[in-house]
């Protein structure tokens, strides 16, 4: 990570994957002793971010943000030299500025609230420990290293159209009113709980104000409205903004939500050369045009050579000759690249195993014992590789998870000032285990009364939870919260005998009901090292030892330890988007959940102490 104009400055570091999660563009990234915002692509350097081919993704991702989208880029990045402390690789990566832009001094008997451009606080970089670059006090407690450091202000502000602003302390303390003279102003604390009604702004001028007065319906009385802050753009929104501004702690979770799409590649071939050569088809294509002799001398310049070269020149211009002649007088059949679970949905049930360098997949022969009535098939996933896209963020409020993925979400904040040309992925790869439910079964538990009446009562609830966030409903149906909640129980059983954190596994949900059904589960782990992950959890999907879990899961799922309050939850008293279903029980962490512990119930699945019409499992 680097810092901004006009020197770059390395402040920390981050892996590629919080870079989409966790701190992405606009986000504000807690450092030792820095707070900072991740800039927005304006300001990114793509020399050094290495395309990623995914077709699929793209397409989906001009679908949300426009055709002017041209390329998926991972973050720019060169490896680390301690030798050459001065080299290139110090002024590469992800562009920062500081943000907060109020420090306060740490020294007890200082603590002097002023902007960083006051004057009064002076930049000390480490070049050697970038984790060590701090501010400084510059006139107080003595000169050299007995400069105390100054600290980022705890509060900000900001609103759910995703702005974002220094927390206006000037306007606070004297209550609106026009500031004093020459004063300076003070943070201090009293007590030791540290609650923001212990937590005063004091100005030399006299007055006093707790931060207590800027939060809730306070803050709203106190506050000035929001001016349409985009601190990671440098831009404030024409007009202003007309959403209230909400005083919020450093450091929130709820300051960042991404808004992502994600896509595993799929085959497109059976054999893995002619599989490379379609996955580059676009960038190889123009050469098919070219004399062979020219062609060959051309291809190892492409960039997509490091992956074909292991091939060779002859074998790769052969496949890419038979790849035109077959697409010669036909168009590409495109659709798919608009769906994005349908082709991933078939390439996991074809009956034949894959063995690609991305997708790599075995059948299990037997089912696990006592499953056969409910389960058709476990596909054991030994490669596997997750391509995602950030496409923007909101704040606040988390963006509404969609059934569809490719329509737009819920209005947030941009990734750059005008439409971005291209966005910044992540490339993970890992393993998985791949469930699919028996389509008759579960059609028939769909038609049931006690379901249906169930789903009404969900479907309600929903609808509300909707209405009072300005969001088109978008039910995803019965059968994805049954899907969803299944997958929930088995990551927690998953995680005691993979060898995996809970917070490690994710899940993928297929589930549609219609004259093209979908009905499975996949549970999956990956880390960015190009070798994938260990194995550990597809050895669980094998049937003497998936068989027990399931069972296991199953069982611990009947009762949770806040029963009966969680099985008699009803979610329409406060507009909830699960039913039976707790942090005790079912709740996994954000990296787990596609759609952040909403739509789930314990009541479709197994009994409960409140239901026993409704289970899956009975």
């Amino acid at each position: 990570m680097t810092g901004p104009a006009p020197r770059a400055l390395r402040v920390g570091e981050l892996r590629p994957s919080q870079l989409l999660h966790t701190y992405g563009i606009g986000a504000v990234t807690d450092l030792p002793n820095l707070s900072t915002m991740v800039l927005g692509l304006d300001d990114w350097d793509p020399v050094r971010a290495r395309v990623l081919t995914e077709d699929r993704l793209l397409a989906a991702v001009r679908r949300r943000l426009g055709n002017q989208v041209t390329a998926l880029r991972t973050p720019p990045h060169l490896p680390e030299n301690p030798a050459d402390p001065y080299g290139d690789w110090t002024r590469t990566g992800v562009p920062v500025g500081l943000f907060p832009r109020w420090l306060r001094c740490s020294r007890e008997r200082c603590n002097q609230l002023a902007p960083a451009s006051s004057g009064l606080f002076q930049l000390r970089p480490n070049l050697y420990r970038p984790e060590k670059t701090k501010y400084v006090h510059t006139h107080c407690g003595g000169g050299g290293k007995g400069q105390p450091t100054a600290l980022p202000a705890r509060f900000l502000v900001a609103c759910p159209d995703g702005h974002m602003d220094d927390f206006p302390w000037v306007y606070f303390v004297h209550g609106g009113a026009a500031p004093c003279e020459g004063g300076t102003l003070t943070l201090t604390e009293s007590g030791t709980t540290g609650e923001a009604a212990n937590v005063f702004v004091r100005c030399t001028c006299g007055k006093v104000r707790s931060m207590a007065d800027a939060l809730g319906q306070a803050g709203e009385r106190n506050l000035p409205a929001c001016r349409g802050h985009h601190p990671h753009l440098g831009t404030f929104q024409p007009g202003g903004c007309s959403r209230h501004a909400r005083t919020m702690a450093l450091g929130a979770t709820n300051s960042w939500f991404a808004s992502q799409l994600r896509v595993f590649s799929i085959p497109r071939a059976e054999e893995p050369l002619t599989q490379a050569v379609r996955e580059h088809w676009k960038l190889l294509s123009p050469l098919a045009a070219v004399p062979a002799d020219a062609a060959k001398m051309l291809l190892p310049t492409q960039a997509c050579w490091p992956e074909l070269e292991q091939y060779g020149t002859d074998a790769v211009w052969a496949a890419l000759t038979r790849e035109a002649q077959a697409l010669a007088g036909g168009q590409e059949d495109e659709d798919d690249e608009f769906d994005l679970t349908t082709p991933e949905w078939r390439a996991f049930t074809q009956p034949r195993d894959q063995a690609l360098p991305d997708f790599t997949t075995v059948r299990e022969p037997r089912l696990p014992d006592g499953t056969a009535d409910w389960l058709t098939s476990v596909v054991l996933v030994h490669r596997l590789r997750e391509v995602s896209a950030l496409t923007g963020f909101t704040r606040i409020e988390a963006p509404e998870w969609l059934p569809d993925e490719e329509i737009q979400t819920l209005a947030g904040a941009p990734l750059s000032r005008t439409g971005p040309t291209w966005v910044p992925c992540a490339e993970l790869r890992g393993e998985g285990v791949f469930l699919t439910l028996d389509e008759q079964r579960l059609a028939t538990w769909e038609a049931r009364q006690a379901v249906v009446a169930r789903e009404r009562m969900l479907k309600s609830a929903h609808g509300d939870w909707c209405l009072a966030r300005g969001v088109e409903p978008r039910w995803p149906g019965i059968r994805y919260v049954l899907l969803h909640t299944l997958a929930h129980v088995l990551i927690r059983q998953f995680a005691l005998e993979c060898g995996y954190g809970a917070s490690g596994i994710a899940e993928r949900i297929y589930a549609r009901s219609g004259p093209d059904p979908m009905s499975g589960i996949l549970l999956y782990t990956a880390a960015p090292d190009s070798e994938g992950t260990l194995g550990g959890l597809v050895s669980l999907g094998r049937g003497d030892r998936l068989g027990p879990a399931i069972a296991q899961a199953l069982e611990e799922a009947r009762l949770c330890s806040s029963d009966p309050m969680c099985a008699e939850h009803d979610p329409t008293i406060h507009a909830r988007l699960h039913g039976a279903a707790c942090h005790a029980c079912l709740f996994a962490a954000e990296t787990s959940c596609e759609r952040g512990n909403h739509y789930l119930d314990r009541a479709l699945l197994v009994e409960t102490l409140a239901d026993n019409d409704c289970a899956f499992r009975p």
